[in-house]
């Protein structure tokens, strides 16, 4: 689809109400008001915003374009670190939170189109990632940042085998191969880091490939010790009050042992334990949806936006959720979520990518180490579009989430913590 098509797609959109600026549409409305028209498009909506989210970094990188087309934004306190990370960063966490969608199969809907397009424009950005004689060659070799980004990356692949690994020709996947394996060199910090190492060793299993057990092991065995209680780890030696158990600790882990878990009986029994604990931290993040749609902002990296929802898109794609929460009600929390965040038209720029900021364009809010390319995380919180349109998470009739039903002074579960 090129872009002057997609522009027609948006403008459809806000027709129907999918994409507008109203308080309606960003879901403000009182609690006995029932499913609408909005409810009804979310999937629209959703798809939409990741398709505008999408198109502008896959349509450049497949041609070889990216640096060409996306200018660099940091953070004004930007640590001096080599800024080219920037496209590996955007590359590596929009194909994160694409690559479930991009597994469905094609159809002649607007949205089957919309994903045929993006996908063979995802399969050409890869091979332009790892060759060296192209101009958006991804900076595998230097600094230590790219091995936080390798691991997003190859999450991608291991999220849809069938449609982003196994359709590379020989020569781009011994080259992906190679770069992940020579990003042994860099010693990660013993903090969220050490996942970023096991998820390309856990992709290296997922493919055949000889990996190191040990780098996984360690990885898992360090994250069991920061456990410190009803569903949240620490970040390393001290307990962080921010959405890094969202962003990557929680999903990376519970990823990671999925890989592992057909090996022995104790990885398996470590997998079923990270599965509770993220179950009950997602129960704790659908509880921070206000009833407005809007969420804390508090702690590290709060530019990544609704990449703080990434656990509970992650359970809803694998039919996880707990049993506590329905589909309806979650659908519904996180569609008001990205509503309320993306209204704002400043959280693009002219040309499409996504700025520096929490809900618009708000440069000062980024940390030492943050760029326009670090942004993209925000797309983790599309997972669930991995569900076909006919799934029930879809289907099911939109539900008051947790903190509606309270401040409507509506029945809602009290909550109680776990001991495990």
């Amino acid at each position: 689809m090129e872009r002057r098509d997609f522009v027609k797609t948006m403008a459809a959109g806000a027709a129907l109400g999918i994409i507008t600026q109203d308080t309606q549409a960003v879901g403000i409305h009182n609690s006995s008001e029932k499913t609408d028209v909005t409810d009804r498009n979310d999937r629209a909506y959703w798809c939409n915003l990741m398709y505008r989210m999408s198109e502008p970094v896959l349509s450049a990188m497949s041609k070889g374009e990216l640096r060409k087309r996306m200018s660099v934004e940091v953070s004004p306190t930007w640590d001096g670190r080599d800024k080219s990370v920037t496209y590996m960063e955007c590359f590596g966490r929009l194909m994160s939170g694409l690559a479930p969608w991009l597994s469905l199969p094609d159809d002649e809907t607007q949205e089957g189109k919309q994903r045929k397009q993006l996908r063979e424009w995802a399969l050409q950005s890869y091979a332009h990632s790892v060759d060296p004689k192209s101009p958006d060659y991804l900076l595998w070799h230097s600094e230590g940042q790219p091995l936080v980004d390798s691991a997003f990356f190859s999450n991608a692949l291991i999220r849809a085998p069938k449609q982003l690994w196994e359709p590379q020709d020989k020569v781009t996947k011994e080259r992906i191969i190679s770069e992940l394996k020579q990003l042994r060199r860099v010693k990660p910090p013993y903090s969220n880091w050490l996942l970023f190492a096991a998820m390309n060793e856990a992709f290296f299993k997922s493919v055949g490939e000889s990996y190191d057990p040990m780098r996984a092991d360690l990885s898992i065995r360090k994250m069991n010790e920061w456990y410190v209680g009803d569903g949240w780890y620490m970040d390393g030696e001290r307990f962080h009050y921010d959405y890094y158990n969202s962003f990557v600790i929680q999903p990376m882990l519970l990823e990671i042992l999925e890989v592992f878990s057909e090996q022995s009986e104790s990885d398996k029994k470590a997998y079923n334990q990270a599965l509770k604990r993220i179950q009950r931290y997602s129960e704790q993040l659908e509880r921070m949806v206000s009833p407005e749609g809007t969420f804390p902002p508090f702690g590290r990296s709060l530019t990544y936006r609704t990449g703080a929802f990434q656990p509970l898109s992650l359970l809803a794609w694998k039919k996880l959720l707990p049993e506590k929460l329905s589909e309806g009600q979650v659908r519904a929390a996180l569609t008001a979520v990205q509503k309320r965040i993306f209204t704002n038209p400043t959280n693009f720029n002219a040309e499409g990518f996504l700025t520096i900021g929490f809900a618009g364009k708000q440069p000062e809010l980024g940390d030492s180490y943050s760029n326009n390319g670090s942004m993209y995380l925000t797309s983790e919180c599309f997972l669930a579009l991995g569900l076909p349109a006919t799934d029930s998470f879809w289907t099911a009739p939109a539900a008051d989430w947790t903190a509606k039903k309270a401040f409507a002074n509506d029945k809602f579960p009290k909550d109680y913590a776990v001991n495990y």
